[in-house]
């Protein structure tokens, strides 16, 4: 026995020589794994498990450290450590290289064997899972657990189902049964059921046990087919449960030694087909014993009390049992060897009784009694001599019965008298008398070697000679046919030899060496002088056929004959492929039982059998394909005719003739190594192997060549490819650049279209806004040139009104002038200076009003022509951005002009109050310059004054004279006073007329959402109020002068007073003519407050210049007339 330490190497063999099992343990190898630490300690396996082939076993020990064994390849590696204890392990899966853990901590992990990568990882359970049963087809799995069972998905490791029970059952065992679609639940409360695994429904639940049998189901088995269940427990006693029947049909007791049940398993057999017979039970004690459960017979035992084993797996194929023991290491054992002595074949069912030997026999007669008891030695008499002669002949009778005695104990003739009498060998011992029959050596070492030097050069591409859709077959065909090849030169040139070893190959492809034995032991015995006339047919051979056929059937031979069909077209093909094409596989068995029972003669005599059975349908044959139809395909034949017209020609054909006397007896193969064959024409051989290896040597070259022409053609085929494929690839993006090119030349047609069809909206929308701001630009102009047309009305009217009055006042200072000439005339030299600039300003006067009226017909017609530019533009501005608005809503327009409407409004408020604001601020600048304006008056009145006074005493005998014309001013006085009452009452009357068209306009503005012109009104109404107070003053002004003249010649008293009463007129005039133009600077600058804001300042600019010209003149003209007064 082999012992194979692990230590610490993650991989190695697991022998280091052949292992060689003894029989009477049929240990393997024993595997143990200890530390190497300081201070070692054994690491003890916990589990094992096989794959599905059976020659792969994985174990984990109690460190978490899982190893794989390859017995095929001797080989073991490390796959992964998980750290924790393993308490299940299952190898089965459908894919070959991944395995499921159950650790320690309640999980179950998937791994694989040769990533050894964590492929999925399981969790569901809250106690320590101890069965993982795998369906048939690998991809479902059922992991159990003391309170749960979980059925899992092994494509998705996703939980499909989950088992609940009470507390108080609990769960024993559930697992798939083998070949069925049902899961099997087993509790402890001994009940049973039956699950049909997609739907979960319950298939059938089996009887409670006979209450006699007081057991608890602990452990269970089933056979390979699903029909048997064998449980066990705290007892020794077994139950076997037929679940197609549903009933317990056998209970089987155990030894006395044996008080409980540990484990069950039943042992796979080849030949069985599922239906086990030995079933291991391993008890208490550590032994683990195989009984057949029909005989009910201990077979054998694995184990001892010092030794015991604590838990076993079993192989699927049968061939190995790995033990798990007490101790911690692992023990594989080799059934073969622990079955050998079980294998042997039943005695025989014919006993033959034999006659005595008689006294005057020939050598031929060589029967003789078998007897039991002991052998007594003969005692001398006078017959000694023929006792003797009796002896010898005894001695070559039991010469006889050896060669008669086959291995394992068979007889060779009571094996021939059984086939006569069955017709065919039993099923199950074929094979084993098969290999009793041939005396097959079983040489391991011889077979490895040939197989060791791989496969043939014959043989490499036997695949496309022989399309077998096997894989496993056609290497085992190329290995048996390579393995022939190494043993004998011939084979690798023999054309026919797969034809002929395919059959042996096909029937035993599970067991290589027993394969080739059989293939070389035909060809050595029935294959004899077959390739002696290499590389023809073995004429040799043909010719004895064709004698037999003419002793026996001649009119079958001329036909042949006839027809031009030799040996080689009736006789060989069925020789090459021994039967295999014309013979089913029932038939061809039967054949071979009867072919390998006899002497190799009979192989030939079958040819011969065969065509004598078919002559019929061969005699109405007329055309050769038809003759090489028939020897290729099956025909309708009674196989057991055929054997039997074989034992009649046997029998029947002449010595001479027969092929017995031209071959040889049955030769075995030897033992150890295997003979040496060289029955054929060597020299023809050699040099074919020569011419061969020369015309593979220029094979090689010329396959070197080619493959190098091959390669550069491919280069060249690939460069090809890749400019076509880019050409492909450029032709492709040009074609999809010009689909996306008219892709987005549709799209841009069809922004296009949608942007003219927005385009038409947004000019509906705008056209409706235009309709509606054309409308409210219309009221509000309207509105507007209402308003501009009243003003401009007013403002003609004031123009109108104070050029009149200006006239008149030029008018009547120009007849003052001329009243006065002559009282003038005595001051001319003295005043010449002053008078001619006097009368050049009122020329100058004159002809500023002239041109003041003119200017402002200009600025009117400047004006309107500004209002139509502006109403142009506006118009313009109107359009513009009637064209930029079009998205805005029908009533949203509303909104907006209303909004617009409000904005105006508010924005002519802000005007009207900056434009009051400018106008206050100017008006106070006015003012201010009026105030400078007088009082460089008042000085220079002073300075006039007291001129006058220093004139005046020179005029006083003066004023006597001129008392005349006095009365003609006093007349002159009355026409002035009467013009002054009239303009007075013209005045009034235009001063209350705006009074009352001002607060209708006022009004209309109100109504028409318009800012007020309150400040404006006010200023007005000041205006004329100042005005009024201005001509009353001035009339009194007028009575007052004149009456001062009248007393002129009174006092000088009198005279000083009127002086000082002129001062105070001369001042009030100074505030009439502020006020008048200060009412004019509104005038104008109300007459401009609705243009634009640049308009407005160049407006101002160009207004306000002339007011001030305006102002001066007329303070000038007021001065003028005050002197000449």
């Amino acid at each position: 026995m082999q012992s194979t330490d692990l230590g610490s190497k993650e991989s190695g063999k697991i022998w280091h020589r052949k292992p060689s099992p003894a029989t009477r343990d049929g240990i393997i190898v024993n595997i143990i794994h200890n530390t190497s630490d300081y201070l070692p300690k054994v690491l003890r396996f916990l589990n094992a498990a096989f794959d599905s082939s059976g020659d792969c076993l994985i174990a984990g020990d109690h460190h978490g450290n899982i190893y794989v064994f390859d017995l095929c390849g001797n080989r073991f590696n490390l796959v992964q450590r998980t750290a924790q204890a393993c308490t299940a392990l299952a190898f089965n899966l459908h894919r070959k290289s991944e395995f499921l853990v159950a650790l320690a901590d309640y999980s179950i992990k998937c791994f694989d064997t040769v990533t050894k990568e964590l492929v999925s990882w399981m969790r569901g359970h809250e106690s320590s899972v101890f069965s993982i049963s795998v369906h048939g087809s690998g991809r479902y799995a059922i992991t159990t657990s003391s309170d749960t069972a979980q059925l899992w998905d092994l494509d998705t490791f996703q939980r499909k189902r989950k088992l609940n029970i009470l507390q108080s059952v609990g769960i024993q065992k559930v697992f798939f049964l083998p070949l069925s679609n049902t899961i099997l639940s087993c509790f402890k409360d001994n009940s049973i059921f039956a699950w049909e695994c997609d739907t979960l429904v319950c298939k059938y639940q089996l009887p409670a046990p006979p209450e006699s049998s007081n057991i608890l189901y602990k452990v269970f088995a089933v056979t390979r087919d699903g029909r048997i269940l064998a449980a066990g427990g705290k007892s020794n006693h077994i139950h076997l449960w037929c679940l197609e029947a549903k009933q317990l049909f056998r209970i089987i007791q155990m030894p006395t030694k044996v008080r409980a049940i540990r484990h069950l398993e039943f042992l796979p057999d080849s030949f069985d087909a599922g239906s086990n017979q030995v079933l291991g039970v391993l008890s208490q004690d550590g032994i683990m014993r195989f009984i057949n459960i029909q005989t009910c017979k201990l077979l054998f035992e694995i184990g001892s009390l010092d030794d015991g084993i604590s838990s076993s797996v079993i192989s699927p194929h049968g061939r190995y049992i790995a033990s798990i023991m007490e101790n911690g290491s692992l023990n594989i054992y080799s059934v073969q060897t622990l079955t050998k002595e079980i294998n042997k074949p039943p005695p025989p069912l014919v006993k033959v009784i034999e006659d005595l030997p008689k006294k005057k026999g020939n050598s031929g007669d060589l029967k003789v009694k078998v007897t039991s008891g002991r052998v007594q030695r003969p005692a001398k008499s006078r017959e000694s001599k023929i006792q003797t002669r009796i002896l010898k002949q005894d001695l070559s009778g039991s010469l006889e019965k050896k060669e008669n005695e086959l291995s394992d104990g068979l007889n060779k003739k009571r094996l021939q008298i059984l086939l006569k009498g069955y017709g065919e060998f039993p099923m199950k011992y074929r094979m084993f008398i098969w290999r009793s029959l041939l005396q097959l050596p079983e040489n391991h070492t011889a077979f490895s070697n040939l197989i060791d030097k791989g496969i043939h050069v014959a043989f490499l591409n036997l695949q496309k000679k022989y399309p077998v859709k096997s894989r496993k077959l056609l290497r085992v065909l190329q290995r048996t046919l390579s393995a022939l090849a190494h043993w004998s030169t011939i084979f690798s040139d023999t054309p026919y030899l797969p034809l002929l070893a395919f059959p042996f190959v096909k029937l035993f492809q599970n067991n290589q060496l027993i394969c080739f034995e059989v293939v070389a032991t035909l060809i050595i015995n029935w294959c004899q002088h077959w390739f002696e006339y290499f590389p023809n047919p073995p004429i040799n051979i043909l010719s004895m056929i064709e004698n037999v056929l003419a002793f026996h059937d001649k009119e079958l031979l001329q036909n042949f004959i006839n027809h031009d069909v030799t040996s080689q077209l009736y006789a060989w093909p069925l020789l090459e492929t021994m039967f295999s094409e014309v013979l089913t596989r029932e038939e061809w068995l039967k054949l071979f039982d009867n072919v390998f029972s006899n002497r190799p003669s009979f192989l030939l005599m079958t040819v011969v059998a065969y065509n004598i059975c078919s002559r019929a349908p061969l005699l109405s044959c007329k055309r050769k394909d038809d003759f090489e139809y028939f020897f290729h395909h099956r025909n309708n034949l009674d196989i057991s005719a055929v054997i039997r017209e074989v034992y009649r020609l046997l029998d029947t054909t002449p010595t001479d003739i027969h092929p017995d006397s031209m071959l040889d007896a049955f030769v075995a193969l030897t033992k150890g190594q295997y003979p040496v064959f060289n029955q054929y024409p060597k020299f023809i051989v050699d040099y074919q192997t020569q011419e061969r290896e020369r015309i593979r040597n220029d094979e090689l070259d010329y396959l070197r060549e080619r493959q190098a022409v091959e390669d550069m053609q491919a280069e060249v085929d690939q460069q090809r490819a890749e400019d076509e494929a880019w050409c492909q690839k450029q032709e492709l993006l040009r074609r999809a650049e010009e689909a996306r090119r008219e892709i987005l030349l549709q799209e841009e047609e069809k922004m296009i279209q949608q942007r003219q069809r927005l385009a038409a909206v947004r000019r509906e929308l705008k056209v409706k806004e235009m309709h509606l701001q054309d409308a409210a630009r219309r009221r509000l102009l309207q509105l507007q040139q209402d308003q501009r047309e009243m003003e401009l009305r007013r403002l003609d009217d004031e123009i109108e009104r104070k050029v009149h009055m200006r006239d008149r006042e030029i008018a009547a200072t120009a007849k003052d002038l001329e009243m006065r000439h002559l009282e003038l005339e005595s001051q001319k030299r003295l005043y010449e200076k002053k008078e001619y600039s006097v009368i050049q300003d009122c020329k100058n006067l004159s002809r500023n009003q002239e041109a003041v009226a003119k200017e402002m017909k200009e600025n009117a017609d400047a004006y309107r022509q500004k209002v139509d530019l502006e109403e142009h533009m506006f118009h313009r501005l109107i359009e513009t951005d009637q064209t930029q608005n079009q998205k805005i809503h029908k009533l949203i327009e509303e909104n907006l002009a209303k909004a617009e409407q409000a904005c105006l409004n508010t924005d002519w408020r802000i005007q009207a109050l900056h434009k009051q604001r400018c106008s206050d601020v100017h008006r106070n600048e006015c003012y201010q310059e009026i105030a400078k304006l007088l009082r460089k008056n008042r000085k220079k009145e002073i300075e006039i004054l007291n001129a006058m006074m220093d004139g005046e005493a020179k005029k006083w005998e003066e004023a006597e004279e001129k008392d005349f014309h006095l009365k003609s001013e006093k007349k002159t006085a009355a026409l002035s006073d009467a013009s002054r009452r009239w303009f007075l009452e013209k005045e009034i009357h235009d001063a209350q007329h705006p009074c009352d068209k001002v607060p209708k306009c006022r009004d209309e503005q109100v109504a028409s959402g318009c800012l007020p012109r309150t400040s404006q009104l006010n200023d007005i109404s000041e205006m004329e109020s100042l005005t009024q107070i201005s001509l009353n003053q001035r009339k009194m002004h007028w009575d007052a002068m004149e009456q001062d003249l009248m007393e002129r010649s009174s006092t000088r008293a009198q005279y000083a007073g009127a002086r000082r009463a002129a001062l105070g007129t001369s001042g009030r005039l100074g505030q009439h003519a502020g006020s008048t133009d200060v009412r004019g600077l509104r005038v104008y600058s109300s007459k401009t407050h609705l243009s634009s804001k640049s308009e407005k300042n160049r407006s101002e600019q160009k207004y306000c210049a002339p007011c001030e010209d305006r102002t001066h003149d007329l303070q000038i003209m007021r001065l003028t007339r005050y002197l000449l007064r």
